[in-house]
């Protein structure tokens, strides 16, 4: 391919930042698990059930940051500088505009909210979640302007940028988890104030970097003006990308909950298999980011050969990265489960629940998962959706009932049917891959952006 859109210096620039940030916050949340802990059990339970509601939201404002790095990827593909730093700002409004409307709405319904979603809670851990609830959600404004800047950084292939504020807003994190838990003893307030400090800080340092004129995209003083073409094409893909999100994280709690009928060793079991697994997914969740920038940039272009190019390159990257790391972790895994120092039987059932997953991914995940996100960057939106969500339902929450729960296989059924999930998104993403469909759409959207 001549006249590349990323030499390999590029690309190391854009995923090696991406990759450290990812096990940043893969450690700095073991590390704050460990200090909430200490807080008691019923504080500990407030965060964790308060946190899979912060999750939900999180994915809310993650689906608009897609939208915003496609449409900016595109423009900036397409040489449209201009539009692509106009196109930002409409992203930053809509960001902090419905990280607004979250924030008011989990304050004024946040005791409705905990119990439509976790039923009866003990008191204690009622009241630690209500008092968790209301200092983060003032947090989500921060949140929303931090995962659109963010965001533009990715567009722009700037990823070092969002590390080094990462770094510094992990380690507010961590360093205020320590005063104000181990040392303050203010329990739940000392978990949550020093993440409603920690994501104020990242949002407004990447928002001031994005004033700087040296940047791709920047931040004019123009007077703001809202483009309803730009929102318009942000929400095709993020509302998609959104329905998408939380089907998954709702068929997730589903099969959770079928687990939880299991009895102490296969939730356990389960939970470690969990954690052990996302160290099998280091270097493939943040090649989706990656790849959806690459590609967005390319497509934006209309350059059908370099989008099938890095589209290739980065799943190749992934395979063989992502292969050696869980080859390594099902190398040593008898090593890592003793860490548990959990029972015999608990951790035969992990080694099993390992084995499965890491086994596999080896040759499913990045086509399940990496390969989709060049469909977006194309935005073949709404295919992606359909299939993720039909085979969300139908195989892990459908067949994971009947195998788990029905035939007794309890949480190995469900992982099966996990595997059973993975098998069919593969095959429907590379078969919309090989024929092309998403080349239709690369040329019409590369047709629109030249007449515009």
């Amino acid at each position: 391919v001549t006249g590349v859109l990323f030499s390999n210096a590029d690309l190391k620039r854009l995923i090696i930042p991406l990759i450290f940030e990812h096990i940043l916050a893969i450690t700095v949340g073991m590390a704050d698990t460990m200090m909430i802990a200490r807080a008691g059990e019923a504080a500990m339970s407030g965060v964790s059930l308060v946190n899979m509601l912060n999750d939900l939201m999180n994915q809310v404002l993650a689906a608009l940051s897609t939208g915003g790095v496609i449409v900016t990827s595109h423009m900036l593909g397409a040489g449209k500088a201009e539009e692509a730093r106009s196109s930002a700002k409409q992203l930053i409004v809509m960001a902090c505009g419905v990280s607004l409307f979250l924030m008011i709405f989990m304050f004024f319904l946040r005791r409705p909210a905990l119990s439509l979603f976790f039923g009866n809670i003990e008191a204690d851990v009622m009241e630690n979640a209500i008092l968790y609830l209301i200092i983060t959600a003032f947090s989500f404004p921060c949140m929303g302007l931090y995962n659109a800047c963010a965001a533009l950084f990715r567009a722009m292939g700037n990823t070092g940028v969002t590390f080094r504020v990462s770094l510094l807003v992990n380690l507010i994190n961590v360093t205020g988890n320590a005063v104000c838990i181990l040392g303050l003893h203010m329990g739940v307030a000392g978990v949550a104030l020093p993440t409603l400090l920690a994501r104020g800080t990242g949002g407004f340092l990447l928002y001031l970097s994005l004033k700087n004129k040296e940047n791709v995209i920047y931040l004019s003083k123009e007077k703001f003006h809202f483009n309803l073409e730009v929102i318009k094409d942000i929400l095709r893909i993020g509302i998609p990308s959104g329905l998408e999100n939380g089907f998954f994280q709702l068929g997730k709690l589903m099969t959770v909950s079928f687990v939880s009928t299991f009895g102490t060793v296969q939730i356990a079991a389960n939970g470690i298999a969990n954690n052990l697994d996302s160290l099998g997914c280091l270097i493939g969740s943040p090649m989706i980011l990656a790849m959806l920038t690459v590609a967005g940039r390319c497509a934006g272009a209309g350059d059908l050969k370099q989008v099938n190019h890095y589209v290739k390159k980065l799943l190749r990257i992934t395979y063989l990265a992502s292969g050696i790391l869980n080859a390594v972790i099902l190398l040593s895994l008898n090593w890592l489960l003793a860490l548990y120092s959990v029972s015999a039987e608990t951790a035969k059932l992990s080694y099993s629940l390992v084995m499965i997953h890491n086994g596999i991914a080896i040759i499913l995940w990045p086509a399940a998962f990496v390969l989709p996100a060049a469909l977006r960057a194309c935005k073949d939106v709404r295919f992606v959706m359909v299939t993720i969500s039909f085979s969300m339902w139908a195989f892990r929450v459908g067949l994971g009932y009947i195998l788990g729960v029905i035939l007794g296989l309890g949480a190995i059924g469900i992982w099966l049917a996990m595997l059973a999930d993975w098998v069919f998104r593969a095959a429907c993403f590379i078969g919309r891959y090989v024929r092309g469909k998403w080349k239709l759409k690369v040329k019409s959207e590369h047709e629109r952006l030249d007449i515009t």
